[in-house]
């Protein structure tokens, strides 16, 4: 009996999974073929985070008890720009020694030494347009850390033999800017794409940064770093109300008033059309194909994303990487960028590497596919493709609190939450709604094979050979001509006569 309960049992329950497998789907034979349900998702909303502290900055604050760390970052309106003349590297010595250079109750070297002690990470950085001081530290330090925070930001020593130290290692660094050929063609694509007097390509030289002082350095820090400038982004574990009351505490009675951050340049010049040839003896040919660029605030910027996606941005599924790599074996990565300026246009690059010989057909191969885009239509899958790949990857941008507070910061340090406030809750929206017209009118309007500058850094002579089986002259890519761009001095950045 128990045998034939048994067999029952089991033959019930076979014909109960028959009839459940009938019902689910077959599976698909190939990936592609898969069917996802919609990702359901939304964004943070900057309002819910956002708060305006009496002391005047914005703060950005997103508790997170998973673990008993707090993390701050102060981001700071001021940066290279703000360098007088002849004084090029002090921003960077500035923010390099805010958090390294001691404070009132701390040499440098005793900083260090309890930060090491607390397990917390203490630092700083001044860039182009901004600068940064950050701490991360164990939610039981949060007293000592704040206290530690406020000297460096109100009162940092700027210890003299850590500035000479600092004024040393740049100074090394430098006489390395020609050993690679990636630095150089870094610093002479910032030329052709700005202009030889626009702010970012001020760089410092041995001259600039001997010249600075230990008093150069205060009277930096007390004209621009101070609250009116600061923008604060918080996450961790505690609690909103009391992070907000020591957040007060921190920036109250500032021992010094200093303006607000003047307005970043925007007097920007792009080159004129040509080859642009640095002569470098290296084993391949670095290539740069500019183009003048937008703001991130232009109408065009989405159907631009998506349009670059396609060309070059979007790694294997890109054309670029496609011809030049996969069907032409001429690079091992190639591609392209058009991202939008925060203050001025930023520039279209599309880059690669390849030999010498086979630079011209490389980069011909590059325009050749510019041109297509503004010729004809995308087709379908790659419109989709390329929607999909930001709209999937959307909410990879705020997956940590880190994220969150760091985005909605700079947004708020930059102007985009008061030009646009609803700009992330959109943006998936707007990049569905780019179509294949859209893609053909932005490449059409900004993809302009008459204005490239093409950059090449590499063997001169065997570059102008060209490759036997592929006749293509570089001079003849921008309408024959052909700019030799000499090697600067690594100390003075002046040009290296032969």
């Amino acid at each position: 009996m128990r045998h034939s309960l048994s067999a029952s049992s089991l033959a019930l329950a076979v014909l109960a999974a028959g009839n459940l497998l009938a019902q689910e789907p077959a599976i698909p034979d190939r990936p592609e073929k898969l069917v996802f349900q919609p990702l359901v998702y939304e964004p943070p909303a900057p309002a819910a985070h956002r708060v305006v502290l009496k002391a005047g900055p914005v703060v950005y604050l997103a508790p997170d008890h998973e673990l008993p760390l707090v993390n701050f970052v102060i981001h700071i309106r001021a940066g290279d720009y703000l360098e007088p003349a002849g004084k090029e590297g002090l921003a960077g010595l500035t923010g390099y020694l805010l958090a390294r250079g001691g404070t009132p109750s701390k040499t440098a070297e005793e900083l260090e030494e309890r930060m090491d002690f607390l397990a917390a990470q203490l630092n700083s950085t001044f860039g182009d347009t901004q600068g940064t001081v950050s701490l991360n530290l164990l939610k039981k330090d949060l007293e000592e850390g704040l206290a530690t925070l406020r000297e460096v930001l109100s009162d940092p020593r700027f210890q003299e033999d850590k500035l000479a130290l600092r004024k040393q290692q740049l100074l090394q660094e430098m006489k390395q800017r020609n050993d690679d050929s990636a630095a150089i063609e870094a610093r002479e694509r910032r030329s052709l794409a700005y202009g030889e007097g626009f702010f970012v390509n001020r760089l410092s030289t041995a001259a600039s940064v001997e010249s600075i002082a230990q008093a150069d350095l205060r009277a930096f820090h007390r004209r621009w770093v101070h609250p009116a400038n600061f923008v604060i982004a918080v996450n961790g574990d505690f609690d909103r109300a009391d992070m907000t009351a020591r957040l007060e505490k921190l920036l109250s009675d500032w021992p010094f008033a200093g303006p607000a951050a003047e307005p970043i340049p925007t007097n920007t010049t792009f080159a004129q059309p040509g080859v642009y040839l640095v002569d470098k003896d290296v084993n391949q040919g670095r290539v740069a194909v500019l183009l003048p660029g937008v703001r991130r605030d232009n109408p065009d910027m989405f159907a631009i994303t998506v349009m670059n996606d396609i060309l070059g941005g979007g790694g294997f599924t890109s054309r670029i990487m496609n011809r030049v790599r996969s069907d032409e074996g001429l690079a091992y990565s190639a591609g392209s960028a058009f991202p939008g300026g925060v203050y001025y246009p930023a520039v279209f690059t599309a880059g690669f590497q390849s030999k010498s010989r086979t630079v011209a057909y490389a980069t011909s191969i590059v325009l050749e596919e510019m041109k297509k885009l503004a010729a004809d239509p995308v087709t379908d899958e790659e419109l989709e493709t390329a929607r999909k790949s930001f709209i999937d990857s959307f909410p990879g941008r705020f997956s940590t609190k880190t994220q969150v507070v760091g985005a909605f910061a700079q947004d708020e340090l930059t102007g985009r939450y008061a030009q646009d406030p609803d700009y992330w809750k959109n943006y998936r929206k707007n990049i569905a709604a780019v179509t294949k017209d859209d893609i053909q009118r932005v490449a059409r309007k900004y993809l302009t094979p008459d204005k490239v500058a093409i950059l090449v850094v590499g063997q001169k002579n065997e570059i102008l050979l060209s490759h036997p089986d592929h006749p293509v002259k570089l001079p003849d890519l921008a309408g024959g001509r052909l700019t030799d761009v000499p090697l600067r001095d690594p100390l003075t950045l002046k040009p290296i006569v032969k």
